[in-house]
């Protein structure tokens, strides 16, 4: 079977990095057309520069990156220096990427590359604010119906918000590009905080990756105890969500989690919510349903494949 082909949309930060990273270690299921980076966790400069870095650290200088939309679509950038430090990838010290970045501005890229492709071959994944994919689906319509499916970490529902007491971070900083996303037509998979926050990183999880005595191995340790000690600080938690590789999970083995098809609609006006997903989970509404909102994940078998794929670098 031909391995699925995919654009990684995304703003890397530390959890975004290590969704990359089993991207890349799993050529056989998954051909990564390109990386578009997207400002979020941290301004574009440094978003694009990290997407380069984890290439590099991966063994994949020939990996394609684009620079993306700075700026969400109508909003003042927020960022997340508090969770992931000043560079978004800090932690270990790492050398600056040699690779360099593509010419072309990331929505073009996003924008030809689904022309050119058949309908339904190319699959969106989506690891922070969706200005890049509400900005391509806004210039050219036509590529909604040519998308197989928009797989994205976002939102959050029964879990509340991370950024606001509603809000979860990716879709709080731009609202107005995730309504247009969730508006548009194409199949999508939220992996929202509902799920990330039951894929901590235990101390022996975390212990497996610096085990492998490779650098990406140790760097994903790294980057892990790096960004855990927010979340542990704030939640209590025993270790910190993997949000991101949830996305590159699904794709790879889609088994490991549950959820159901609803209705979301993206809160856009109200200052006391701005940025909720409203999911309405238990059908309440005869709102039409757009999405698979994922719920639940096998946690073990979740960091059983993330160990095996960092483990083959």
């Amino acid at each position: 079977m031909a391995a699925r082909k995919i654009i990684i949309d995304t703003d890397p930060g530390q959890d975004d990095a290590v969704a990359i990273l089993l991207a890349l270690a799993s050529p056989a299921e998954l051909e990564v057309l390109g990386i578009t980076a997207v400002a979020g966790n941290v301004p574009l400069a440094l978003t694009a520069k990290n997407a380069r870095i984890i290439c590099e650290l991966a063994g994949k200088p020939d990996t394609k990156v684009f620079a993306g939309c700075d700026a969400p679509l109508t909003r003042k950038l927020v960022t997340a220096e508090h969770v992931h430090g000043k560079t978004g990838l800090d932690g270990p010290q790492l050398p600056a990427p040699q690779m360099p970045l593509q010419e072309q501005h990331a929505v073009d890229f996003i924008i030809d590359t689904l022309r050119a492709e058949d309908a339904g071959a190319v699959t969106l994944c989506a690891l922070g604010p969706l200005t890049n994919i509400a900005t391509a689906l806004q210039r050219a319509p036509d590529i909604a119906p040519k998308i197989a499916e928009i797989v994205l970490m976002g939102g959050a529902y029964f879990e509340v918000g991370n950024i606001t007491p509603t809000a979860e971070f990716n879709i709080y900083v731009d609202p107005e590009a995730a309504a247009v996303v969730f508006k548009c037509g194409t199949p999508l998979t939220v992996m929202p905080l509902d799920v990330t926050h039951k894929a901590l990183t235990t101390a022996p999880r975390v212990q497996a990756f610096r085990d492998m005595g490779t650098e990406p191995g140790r760097m994903v340790a790294e980057w892990t105890d790096f960004f855990e000690r927010f979340d542990k600080e704030k939640y209590g938690s025993e270790g910190a969500p993997l949000h991101d590789p949830c996305v590159i999970a699904w794709l790879l083995q889609p088994g490991l989690f549950s959820g159901r098809k609803v209705n979301v609609e993206i809160e856009t006006q109200s200052a006391l919510t701005l940025g909720m997903t409203v999911a309405d989970w238990w059908g309440v509404t005869d709102r039409a349903e757009n999405a698979l909102f994922i719920g639940d994940v096998d946690a073990e078998g979740f960091f059983a494949l993330l160990t095996e794929r960092i483990g083959r670098f």
